[in-house]
This record gives structure tokens, sequence and C-alpha cells, in this order.
């Protein structure tokens, strides 16, 4: 199977009853965003992506990008057409502000399509997510005169975005690197470096590249203080608009990488020909604030990869199942050959597959939401409420949801048995491209130390509290609905781990800080299971309660289905969650013992 069928039911109900997609419409500027356009939005993107994106993937991922001779990349087969579609269409500015060209829609919106495209081909979305980080750096740490210049073509897309942040001595520790800006005196700046890892450096898609450029100033200080951000244009922007001379940058090579092939990962050379042209963001020393804004405007749409992956891969592992006929199940006559999807054992994996996204679905749609109602609650303590709760759930968002994303391809794989392993099939490649997801933007392990170090202890740990709350609520309404009672249970159970994991590492933050850290990982886990349980249970609940009114508007069977759900995820995945809890109470001192002697050379 090399297609891709947008799931819009499960898309819709997810927008409409796990988030609130159409109370947002009722909040000033988003007005224009009623049911209908959306539907309607719903429906075209679908259609884009599936008809024309998704036939793309095997290409980008056999082929890939290729780098010339002259240092200029050439993007994998169709994609370069198949772009200035997209760029047609405007679904490159969906979501972003309508001041600067955009549709001014909900991020929620915004995320449902990004779904889409990155289920069709993860390589290529990885542009306009790029893109996207680079405009909200742009929008909110940009000057006046350096948005009207460079946000009308990067919000339609005409012009793409890059982060230039990693070195190679430096990696995730962004406080290490080396490259340099001089001043000229005349406004402008020149750059000198290398970066790697930089993700559509070089391509043949968009008109311009945008590169965002972290480096050091003169007399600058040491670590992450002294850092400034620059933009660095691929090719100069002339007084009027238009493009001029070609800036001193290069693309040095391409990583030969896993997976997204059709993504072409970029070592950037910057001044090798004297210096390359930069144009300095807010002040000097400010480049971390800008960084982070980029950085956490990625991390929800990196974690929307482990949904977007494990979509497609449930729906080749599903085709298969249904095609592939081998053994005889369960009650099946005598010398007949099943079809594998009636093995109970292949029913599991499926089963897992599709409850466990469309949990992660629930966790990132409501952490898209938060960010809406951020950015235009009714008023200023329910703005500051959900920028709190949006600050909570992007790590959960961007690491749980790409580790289970691996974890699902893989599940994907052993669907397909044997032929799985081939890569003729094309499974092995969402399993393959899933890969990066849990690395880049923060690796997960960054993910659970921001985690505990940073948004647990907010607001003395009452931003968690109020989370708790709310689950609990949740906990109460499925004990009374039928067919729900089990998962109260196990949602109650997972609950309570969480609650108590919660108090343990406030303590050690003000007491042996490093104790607290050791439990980071398993305390992430345990939070996000329970998080993402409980949207998926209030999705029920919905549901169940909708059937058994007097005027059901959503239907028996959708009842059913979305009980299924949550009671296999709550079996299968909730109720691990208090065997949790003493991996993130166990403390630092065998790691400490370990360093020194079992991972001692």
């Amino acid at each position: 199977m090399t297609g891709y069928r947008a799931p819009l039911d499960e898309i819709r109900f997810t927008l409409r009853h796990v988030a609130d997609l159409d109370a947002l419409a009722s909040l000033e500027g988003f007005e224009h965003a009623d049911p209908d356009l959306v539907d309607g939005i719903l429906d075209e993107s679908a259609r884009f992506f599936e008809q024309a994106v998704a036939p793309t993937n095997r290409d980008g991922d056999l082929v890939g990008s290729q780098r010339n001779e002259d240092g200029s990349v050439t993007a994998a087969p169709g994609l370069a057409e198949v772009y200035e579609q997209h760029v047609a269409a405007g679904w490159n500015g969906v979501a972003m502000p309508a001041e600067h060209g955009g549709g001014g829609f909900p991020w929620l919106l915004g995320i449902a399509v990004q779904e889409m495209l990155t289920s069709a081909n993860m390589g290529y979305s990885l542009c306009p997510l790029l893109t996207q980080a680079a405009i909200d750096a742009l929008i909110h740490h940009g000057s006046e005169s350096q948005r009207e210049t460079y946000l009308p073509k990067m919000v339609t897309g005409e012009w793409s975005g890059t982060m230039n942040l990693t070195e190679p001595q430096a990696g995730s520790d962004v406080g290490a690197l080396i490259c340099r800006a001089r001043p000229e005196g005349d406004g402008t700046w020149r750059i000198v470096g290398q970066k790697i890892f930089i993700t559509w450096g070089e391509h043949d898609m968009a008109q311009n590249i945008i590169h965002m450029v972290l480096a050091r100033t003169p007399g600058a200080p040491t670590g992450t203080s002294g850092i400034s951000l620059f933009i660095v244009p691929k090719f100069l922007v002339n007084d009027d608009g238009s493009l001029g001379e070609r800036n001193d940058v290069r693309c040095v090579s391409i990583e030969h990488k896993l997976g997204i092939h059709a993504s072409p990962t970029c070592v950037m050379a910057f001044g090798d020909e004297g210096g390359a042209t930069g144009y300095l963001i807010d002040e000097e020393n400010a480049g971390m604030s800008a960084m982070f804004t980029m950085m956490n405007n990625a991390r929800l749409s990196v974690g929307l990869e482990g949904v977007a992956l494990a979509e497609r891969a449930y729906q080749q592992a599903l085709e298969y199942a249904l095609q592939r006929r081998q053994g005889r199940a369960p009650g099946a006559p005598a010398g007949v050959s099943s079809a594998i999807v009636e093995h109970p054992d292949v029913q599991r994996m499926l089963l897992d597959m599709r409850s466990a996204t469309a949990a992660m679905r629930g966790l990132c749609y409501r952490n898209a939401e938060a960010l809406d109602l951020a950015a235009r609650g009714p008023d200023e303590a329910a703005r500051t409420r959900y920028s709190e709760r949006a600050a909570l759930l992007t790590p959960l968002s961007k690491a749980w949801c790409t580790d289970l994303g691996c974890e699902l391809t893989s599940v994907g794989i052993q669907v397909h048995g044997g032929m799985g392993y081939i890569e003729e099939t094309g499974a092995a490649q969402h399993f393959r491209d899933a890969r990066i997801a849990p690395i880049y933007e923060g690796t997960n392990g960054i993910q659970a130390l921001d985690l505990v170090g940073r948004k647990l202890p907010m607001r003395g740990g009452g931003v968690v509290a109020d989370l708790l709350a709310s689950i609990a609520s949740t906990v109460e309404l499925a004990a009374e609905l039928p067919g729900l009672e089990a998962v109260a249970e196990h949602l109650g159970a997972a609950h309570s781990a969480a609650a108590v994991a919660t108090g343990w590492l406030l303590e050690k933050l003000r007491t042996e800080r490093s104790d607290a850290l050791a439990g980071a990982a398993a305390y992430l886990e345990i939070l996000a299971v329970t998080t993402a349980g409980q949207a998926l249970t209030d999705g029920a609940v919905t549901a169940v309660a909708a059937a058994a009114g007097p005027e059901p508007a959503l239907g028996d069977d959708v009842a059913t289905d979305r009980a299924v759900l949550a009671r296999f995820f709550a079996a299968n995945r909730l109720a691990r969650v208090p065997g949790n809890l003493a991996a993130v109470t166990a403390g630092a001192d065998d790691l400490q013992t370990a360093r020194d002697r079992l991972l001692a050379q």
C-alpha cells in the first residue's frame, strides 16, 4: 500500500468532541471559523494531501533530495511541482495571522491540516513546518521592517524558512556554539561559521530561503547568555521586495539518514567567501528567547508527527491484515485459510495502534486548543491559565507522542510479519521516518527535564494540580456511564499514581534535585499517558452520553466505537501507569554508582 486516506471522521470527532473547535469560533478574531467553512477546509485539504502529496512519499524515500556539484539541492521527484500547488492553494497559511496574509484560523484547525500533510509525506512536511517556526520568531521578535520584508512571502510559502542552531561541537548544548557575527556599521552583520542538521537548508522548491541563524557577536558573554539571532536570506532582498544577489551561504553536504530521505538535512557554510550578510533580530544576546519561540512552535508539530506516522502505519497494516490469508482463525471451518485480521493477536495489535493514535491525537489537539485560548481567551486570567496549560502539555505532546510513534510504526511492521521487514512493502519507511522525531527539537530526555525542572514548579505545582483536578472530574463522569466503569477505574488509578509522583518530585526539587531529574522520563510517561487517557475518555463520555439522550446526535455506532477505544487503551496502557511510579521515585544513587563502575571504561 502506498496510498493514504485522511481519517476525517476521527479528525472531526477530535476537533469537536475532545477539543472544542466550535467554541473557539466565539472568540474575537476567530469568528470566521464557522462549522461549514471548517468542514470545507478539511475536505479540500484532505483531497490535496491524498491525491497530490501522498503519491510522492515513496519516491521521496527511495530517491530523496540530491545535492548537486554547485552546492544546490534538487528536491525529490515531484515535490517542486507539489510545493507550487501547495503554495497556490494557500495551505501554508491556514492558521497564520490574517494581518500577514494568512487565513487567521485557530491553531487547532492548523494542526488538523498539518496532521494530514505529515501523514501524506513527513519528509516533505518538514519544509512548511520549519517555515512556520521561523514565521513565529519574526512575529514575536522581529522589527516592523523585518516583518514587512519577509512575512508576506513566508506566510504564503513562496519563501521558506529554516532554523540554524546546531554546530558540530555543540549538539544540544546550544551555549557551546561558535558561529560569529561581526557588525558592518551599516546595520548589517557578517556571519561566519558552520551549522549541521539543517532541515531543508537548501532546495529548489521555494524562491528564497530565510535562514534563522544563531551566532555570537564580538565581546558576547560565554554560554547561552551571549547568543544572538540573525536573518540570513539565501538571496538578499532589495528595497522594493525583489530578490537581489546570492548571499554567501552554501550547502556543503547532505546527511545520509535512516529515514525522511525526501528532506535534505544539510551542512550549511556561512561566509566561506568573506561573510554572509545577516540582520539582527531583536537585540544582541537576546537570541535564546527567539530560539525558544521557534522551538516551542516546532515541538507540538513534531509531537504530531508521531500521530501522523502512526495513523499511516495503521492504515497500511489494516489493509494488509484484511488481504493477507494465513492460518485458521478460531471458529473458522477446517481447511479454510483466514485473513489474518481474524486472528485475535492481530486484532490486538491493530486496536492498540488505533486507540493509542486516537489518544495521541486528543493530546496534541488539546495542546493546540490551549495555545489558541492563551492567545485569544476572553480575559487575562483565562489567557494566563491556558498559557500555563499549553506550556505543560508541550513536552508531553513532543516526547510521548514521538516515542509512541516509533512503537506503533514498529507494531505496523509486526502486523506484516516477515513482509514488513522487506522494504518493498513500504511498512519499514514509516518506522525509519518516525525514528528522528524523539531526537530533534530537543531530545525527549530534554523534554522530560524541562517538564520536571521548569513546568512542574510553575505556580508552586499549581498548574499540574489543575490538570490533575480536571482528570479527576473525568473519572467521576466515566464512572456513571454504562460500559465505561472499567475505564474510570484504570484512569483513576493512573491519576492517583500521577498525583503521588507529582508530590514526591516537588519535594525532591527542593531537597535533592538529582533524585527528581533521575525520575523525569518516567514521570513524563506517567503524566502523558494519563492526560492522553483523559482525552480519549472524555470523547467516549461525550459519545456515550449523547447516544443515551433523547435526541442522539452522534449515534449508537459512534458511542460503541469510542467506548471500545477507551476501554482498550485503559486496559492496555493506563493500567501500566501505576507500575511506573517506582521508576519515578527510585532516585539517583544507582545511576551515580553505575556512572562510576558499570558505565566506566
